[in-house]
Formats: structure tokens, C-alpha cells, sequence
């Protein structure tokens, strides 16, 4: 956990930036989709919204209406996954340099982002998948029988005591899921792997050690989540607070006359708090939490796979051409993705390979004005 914070004091200026640019491009895309939809029908609004005393809508405007949300639900999804899978990628860039001892920039940080980010976006989404199998299993098989009960003439609360019994092992089950598949993200990132090999590796790297990577991520997990709430919550505050003196006075003044003016800034301003306040928490707990698990990551490598030591060898390499403190400016993103996957390090890269043997020790020549011993 201090590591993690460590590495956010280190790069957050290049970490806030990566991550203001995405959730910035996100917004701008979700508010031209909410536009689109909105003008596109705008003519069916009023009559569904508010409809004459006594009627319902109908067909004619009902339809427009639920199509337009239905798209707009499904396009918004997807853009905030892809934003998502964006900011996850980001983290893995970082740490590619951090964990070499050397800086990183925002160009670098954003073309590693961007390249990565369909490979981590199939992660993320086949992690979900397998990880949530067990609990769709269950809601599958407890919603036909809820309403087989419920429909009956006779319902039985057998359906009511069903669900927890099917939920506690399904969740339990997804829980252990989740925790194998947690390092695929940094695979994907780090060893420029494809989704399935990623899956793979995080299970491989996790197996005999779940315990220990679960427990920290929880505690990571509860601590990211609790600062994100205290960042969000005074900008809630604000916004709500700021709001309620000028909904009420604008509505005693122009009561029965339709919106007013401050009460339509009023509400504008809240959003933007709340919008703001939403943008930054999530910033923060996306990138705390992706952190330490790329942490996790990079020390189980170590603890398994001797990574230490082929990184101390590959800074000893390097070290001739580029001073051991001058590190070039322009080093590319994936110098270490390259030592995760170097072929001329199989314990590094593929830990089932057999170790290179050592070459034999040879006796120091003896100097020849020094007589050997008998």
C-alpha cells in the first residue's frame, strides 16, 4: 500500500494528465451522444413526459422514445468501458519505467495507453464474464422459480430462502475468479500479451499465493474506496447546499410561471459538481487500485520468476552507454514489457524452462615469476 502511494507521488502529474485527457475525451463523447439522442426526439418528449390530464401516451411517441434510450444506454456503456479499459492501461505504462528506476513522460504514458488498450479491453471484459459465471448461473436458475412461485395460487417463501443459499457459494466462487484473474490487466500491459494469454499468466502467477493477493487486494480496495468517497463527498456537499437557497427563492418568486432562470443554474451548477467531484474520486480509485495490483504483479514476477535479477542485469547493460543516472529522455514505453519477455532469459520469460548453465570456473593462471606449489 505505501508503494502504491510512493509511485503516485512520483507520477501523478503525468498519471492526472493521462487520466484527465481519457475521462475528459469520455464526457465529450457521452455528452454528443446524449445531444444526438435528444434532438433526434425531441418532437416525442413532451408528449410522453407530460402528456394531457388523463391520457396516456401512445404508441406513436412511446416508441421513439424507449428505441433512442435503449441505443443510448448501450452507447454510453460501451464508451465508458473503453474509457475504462484506457485508464486501466495507463497504470501498467507507468510502471513499466517506475519499476526500471527511470522517469516517464505524458507522450509515452498515452501512446502505451492507446496501443494496449484493445488487448485490455478483452481483458476486462472476459474477466467480467468468468468472474460473474457464478452469480448469472444462480439469478438464472432463482428467477424462474421465484416466478413460478410467485404466479402460483399458493406462493411459497421456499423462493425468498433459495436466493442466498444459490448467491453465498456463487459469490464465493466469483470472488475466487476474480482474485486469479486480477494481474491479466498488468499482463496485458507489461508483457504486450493478447486476453487469453493474459487470463493465463494472471492464474499462473496467482495460483499458491490467492490468500495473500486477496487480502491485499481488499484492504487496497476498502482504502481506495474510502479516499475516493472523501474526495467526492465535499463537492456533493457543495453542489447540494449551493442548490437549495436559490431553488427556493427562485421558486417564491416566479411560483407557477414554469422554470426560472436560477433555478435552471442551479441545478446546472450542481451537476457540474457532482459531475466533477464523480470525475476526480473515480480518477483516484481507478488509478490507487490498478496500481497496487500492478504491484502485485511486478512482486510476484519477482518472488517466482527472478525478475529482480534480470532487471538489475539489464540496467548493468545499459548502464555504459547511458550513465547510471542519465537515463535517455526518449526511452520507449515497453523497455521492461521487453525484459518480461526477452528469449534470451527464459527464467524470466518462461519459467518452465530450464536455467542456463553456469560456465565452469577456470583456475587463475599462475604468474610466472612465482613457482607452483608441489
Amino acid at each position: 500500500m505505501s508503494a502504491t502511494f510512493a509511485t503516485l507521488g512520483r507520477h501523478w502529474k503525468q498519471l492526472a494528465g493521462v487520466m484527465l485527457a481519457v475521462l475528459g475525451l469520455c464526457l465529450l463523447v457521452m455528452g454528443l451522444l446524449v445531444g444526438i439522442a435528444v434532438a433526434a426526439v425531441y418532437d416525442h418528449i413532451e408528449p410522453v413526459f407530460d402528456p394531457p390530464y388523463g391520457q396516456d401516451p401512445t404508441a406513436e411517441h412511446l416508441t421513439p422514445i424507449i428505441v433512442a434510450g435503449v441505443t443510448l444506454f448501450v452507447l454510453l456503456f460501451a464508451v465508458g468501458l473503453v474509457s475504462m479499459a484506457m485508464l486501466t492501461a495507463v497504470c501498467p505504462a507507468v510502471l513499466q519505467q517506475a519499476v526500471l528506476g527511470r522517469p516517464t513522460t505524458f507522450r509515452a504514458m498515452w501512446r502505451t495507453a492507446l496501443r494496449r488498450t484493445p488487448s485490455v479491453l478483452g481483458t476486462l471484459v472476459l474477466t467480467g464474464l468468468i468472474a460473474g459465471a457464478p452469480v448469472l448461473a444462480a439469478m438464472a436458475v432463482w428467477i424462474p422459480v421465484m416466478v413460478v412461485s410467485v404466479s402460483g395460487d399458493d406462493p411459497s417463501p421456499a423462493a425468498l430462502v433459495l436466493l442466498p443459499v444459490l448467491l453465498l457459494p456463487a459469490i464465493a466462487a466469483s470472488a475466487w475468479l476474480g482474485t486469479r484473474l486480477s494481474l491479466a490487466p498488468a499482463v496485458a500491459v507489461m508483457e504486450n500479451a493478447g486476453p487469453g494469454t493474459a487470463l493465463r499468466r494472471s492464474a499462473a502467477l496467482v495460483k499458491g499465493d490467492w490468500w495473500r493477493i486477496f487480502g491485499i487486494t481488499l484492504v487496497g480496495s476498502m482504502i481506495a474506496m474510502s479516499i475516493a468517497y472523501m474526495i467526492q463527498m465535499p463537492f456533493q456537499l457543495v453542489g447540494t447546499f449551493g442548490m437549495i437557497p436559490i431553488m427556493a427563492e427562485a421558486g417564491e418568486a416566479a411560483e407557477g410561471t414554469g422554470p426560472p432562470t436560477g433555478m435552471i443554474v442551479a441545478l446546472a451548477f450542481a451537476f457540474l459538481c457532482i459531475m466533477v467531484g464523480g470525475g476526480v474520486s473515480q480518477a483516484f480509485q481507478i488509478g490507487y487500485t490498478q496500481l497496487f495490483s500492478n504491484l502485485l504483479y511486478v512482486d510476484q514476477r519477482i518472488r517466482r520468476e527472478n525478475l529482480a535479477q534480470a532487471i538489475l542485469a539489464e540496467l548493468a547493460t545499459q548502464a555504459p552507454a547511458t550513465g547510471p543516472t542519465n537515463p535517455p529522455a526518449d526511452t520507449p514505453a515497453d523497455t521492461l514489457a521487453h525484459t518480461l519477455t526477452d528469449d534470451d532469459a527464459p527464467t524470466v520469460a518462461h519459467p518452465d524452462r530450464p536455467e542456463p548453465r553456469p560456465e565452469p570456473e577456470t583456475e587463475p593462471d599462475t604468474p610466472p615469476d612465482r613457482p607452483k606449489d608441489d
